[in-house]
């Protein structure tokens, strides 16, 4: 067995040395850039933004607080710099189906500009247009088709009277029609009596001259509508030459503009559309006629609205654009709702009803970034319903159209425009919890398909001399950048350390910056208080005491239970079945150790521990695991030439919360040999620690804040000189305790024992030698194997004893044999 000792002062904490960081004040070390002590994430990170292959988008795993969201950007930024600014998109009306608008791919920058061109054309459209044909040219020519196709259609009207005069007939022409009437021979038209008067034979004369001259009407009629058609072709073969006349030479200078594919992306698609903007002017040019004299109909503002409204099919919806020579997109959506995230389609009111149109189609997110980066929070797209599942179907397509969700899935039915699909590419990075990374893993088999880089932001960092520098740097940069005063060597020599505590490992600092970022804030604040020219160490102090205070209240009301006496903490003397475990008071922002009472009982019985916590559903599934270890060490100790026919309780005193854990497991183990051996264990000791089934034991977590809670008791109820904490020996590396527990420990007030099995702990709590097993199998007489050893024989005697008179009993009145206490559940 290892020799039993107690932990020096400089084995309970590792000291920065001032000296050692070779600066004065951090005013005179240049503050560092980049990310500190993410080496592994960095290289994922750059590895992530540098391969282009499909599905090689970025899970930035982390706890919040290292770094994760600023040094992903920094890189993304950086890199996104020199790249090249990916092309504008613009919206365009399709002029043959406007319920499908068209995208149009520009040269990056110049999106806006072709926008403005355009409203620029139908701004001197709307002028040139009316003038034209309002100008004596047009009306010349005009009136010369209508002249020529009126005297035509006059001939014709004179053949057709000519050939009614000949077969005794008059032609009226009616707005309802052409009619013929029959005249007599005096050339008058026959009244009803005159013309009943008529032989048949006349009459049937008069009829088929009527057939006849019918024939030459329909003909006429015939001729005359292809005479209107005539001049309505030749009218608008002069509207069209006129309008492109006053308007051609505007189109061509786009034309010409444009036809430049170089400097203008995709300029087929550019000369097409222009095409159909000159067709559809040609196809409305009443729309255009009347601009001029709207205003002077006193139309109704509405009606002034929509008639203005015709003009929007001509403008250019500039969807995405971007500065040329800013390199790539860099877009953190903070908000990744489904309109945020992938666009949306917009809806205005007229007359009580709703219209849109390709003016009306907003990006998102995703077509921002397009050709760039989106850098997103993993639970933010999750909480927001249905982003999650339309980012993967963008993914999974390539392409990306904007959309509302109430069109996407069915909640409303209404009649609304789909765009063209815009091409994506895009490199996704998305922030968030390794817990929501596995759940993704497991849970989404596509997940895997779109997020194949995974990048762990890790809380710690070796505490090298290097790291130290870094976290100098690091500190003069948070003090450039939020106008501090400088840290003396002295307050940085205490911020490294703080930050070996926050992780609780000698050799490791904390790569969480935001709790060192705030202290560094704090520190400063007490020294500006105190007026100091720079941050000393006994600020740091200060910040650390205050920041403690302002978050203690439970704790310290706690403490007052236990001094009162309401919480039964004996902390002096010697008890059987009785010690002080060690438990952590998680409260989120603040977190603290104090000792708990636990008990065991001890009887005859069939070979079971029960925990009362687990009997009362007040345990957790590891605490029940380390109760569950004991059977195994006291079978494996002490049941080798007999059953153990002991039945033992195990009770957390006043706890009335759940337990979770196993670091009370030797503890228990302790208490349980106490009660078995009728051994006192001394109560000025507290102990922590995992036990397995061969009673060696294993670290625990929180030991600092477990250490801490104890000596608190202790000093509220008077030092004794003999009470301290028994801890694993293992857990030595991790103790980053406060100074005022290293000074009680130099001044003999307190101690502190390593210990590696439980044989070390036992003759630690009570003063006897734990004994070791002699080669015909017993343990040495006095120690506390032997004693322990000794009553589980008297409980198994006993036990059999009871076992034999029940038989007898049982045998007299001819029953069958209860079942053998011996017989261990």
């Amino acid at each position: 067995m290892a020799e039993i000792r107690t932990l020096s002062t400089d084995e309970l904490s590792h000291k920065c040395s001032p000296e050692a960081l070779g600066f004065e004040t951090t005013a005179d070390i240049t503050p560092i850039e980049g990310t500190v002590g993410q080496e592994r994430a960095v290289s994922a990170v750059d590895f992530g933004l540098g391969i282009h292959t499909h599905g090689f988008n970025i899970y930035v795993a982390g706890r919040p607080g290292t770094g994760r969201n600023s040094s992903v950007l920094a890189h993304i930024n950086a890199k996104a710099k020199s790249e090249p600014a990916p092309h504008d998109w613009c919206y365009v009306n399709n002029f043959q189906d406007a319920y499908h608008p068209k995208v149009i791919r520009m040269t990056s920058g110049r999106g806006p500009e072709f926008a403005e061109d355009m409203d620029e054309f139908v701004k001197v459209a709307r002028e040139e247009l009316p003038r034209a044909f309002e100008s004596e040219n047009y009306g010349k020519r005009k009136g010369e088709i209508m002249d020529v196709i009126q005297r035509r259609r006059e001939a014709l009207l004179n053949e057709l009277q000519k050939e009614a005069a000949d077969l005794g007939f008059s032609i009226e022409v009616t707005p309802v029609g052409i009619a013929s009437v029959p005249l007599t021979p005096e050339g008058r038209p026959y009244n009803r009596d005159e013309y009943d008067a008529l032989p048949d034979e006349q009459k049937q004369d008069i009829k088929q001259k009527g057939v006849r001259l019918q024939e030459s009407t329909n003909q006429f009629i015939s001729r005359s509508r292809g005479l209107e058609k005539e001049v309505q072709d030749k009218v608008r073969d002069l509207d069209r030459e006129i309008a492109l006349f006053a308007v051609g030479h505007l189109l061509e200078a786009l034309r010409a503009k444009y036809q430049q594919c170089d400097g203008f992306g995709d300029c087929q698609a550019i000369l097409d559309y222009l095409n159909e903007v000159e067709n559809d002017i040609v196809e409305h040019l009443d729309d255009f006629r009347g601009t001029e004299r709207r205003p002077q109909q006193g139309l109704p503002a509405a009606l002034e609205e929509l008639a203005e409204s015709s003009f929007d099919r001509y403008k250019v919806n500039v969807f995405v654009t971007r500065t040329n020579g800013d390199g790539a997109p860099v877009i953190q959506e903070n908000n990744p709702t489904f309109n945020n995230l992938l666009g949306k389609i917009e809806y205005k009111s007229r007359f009580g009803f709703v219209s849109t149109d390709h003016n009306m189609i907003k990006s998102g997110a995703i077509h921002r970034a397009n050709g760039g980066y989106l850098v997103i929070q993993a639970l933010d797209v999750l909480l927001n319903p249905f982003s999650w599942d339309g980012l993967k179907r963008v993914l999974r397509a390539k392409q990306a159209a904007p959309e509302n969700i109430m069109d996407q899935y069915g909640v409303v039915s209404v009649a609304t425009i789909k765009p063209q699909a815009i091409p994506l590419d895009v490199k996704v990075v998305m922030v968030g919890s390794p817990q929501i990374y596995y759940l993704l893993y497991y849970m989404d088999e596509e997940f895997r398909k779109f997020f194949k880089v995974k990048a762990d932001f890790d809380i710690e960092m070796d505490r090298t001399d290097k790291h130290i520098g870094q976290y100098s740097a690091f500190i003069a940069r948070r003090c450039k950048e939020a106008d501090l005063k400088p840290f003396h060597r002295t307050a940085v020599a205490k911020v490294v350390d703080y930050g070996s505590r926050l992780i609780e490992d000698k050799g490791r600092l904390s790569t969480r910056f935001i709790d060192i970022a705030d202290l560094v804030s704090e520190a400063a604040y007490w020294a500006d208080t105190a007026g100091s020219d720079m941050v000393m160490g006994e600020h740091v102090k200060q910040a650390l005491e205050h920041k403690e205070y302002r978050s203690r209240m439970i704790e310290d009301k706690i403490q007052s239970l236990i001094d009162e006496g309401v919480i039964m903490i004996d902390a002096a003397e010697s008890m059987v079945g009785q010690i002080n475990g060690l438990s952590i008071y998680d409260l989120g922002d603040f977190s603290f150790g104090r000792p708990s009472k636990i008990t065991a009982r001890v009887a005859a019985g069939r070979g079971k521990i029960v925990d009362i916590q687990r009997e009362a559903e007040m345990g957790g599934r590891i605490h029940s695991k380390g109760v569950m270890t004991l059977t195994g060490y006291l079978e494996g100790q002490y049941a080798t030439d007999k059953p153990i026919a002991a039945y033992a309780t195990l009770a957390f005193e006043q706890l009335y919360d759940e337990v979770e854990g196993d670091s009370a497991s030797s503890t228990e183990l302790y208490v349980l040999l106490s009660a078995i051996a009728n051994i006192p264990v001394k109560q000025g000791i507290a102990v922590t620690g995992s036990v397995n089934q061969h009673g060696q034991i294993q670290p625990i977590g929180g030991v600092n804040r477990k250490i801490e809670g104890f000596f608190a008791v202790c000093k509220s109820k008077g030092f004794t000189g003999d009470q301290g904490v028994m801890i694993p020996a293992s857990n030595i590396r991790h103790l980053m305790l406060k100074d005022e527990v290293i000074d009680a420990v130099r001044d003999g007030k307190f101690h502190i024992w390593p210990v590696e099995t439980i044989d070390q702990g036992i003759e630690i709590l009570t003063g006897i030698p734990a004994g070791e097993k002699r080669a015909d199998g017993n343990y040495p007489e006095g120690t506390v194997h032997y004693l322990v050893n000794k009553r589980l024989q008297e409980l198994a005697q006993t036990a059999k004893e009871f076992s034999m008179q029940q038989a007898a009993v049982a045998v007299s009145n001819n029953k069958e044999p209860a079942p053998s206490m011996t017989n261990i559940e």
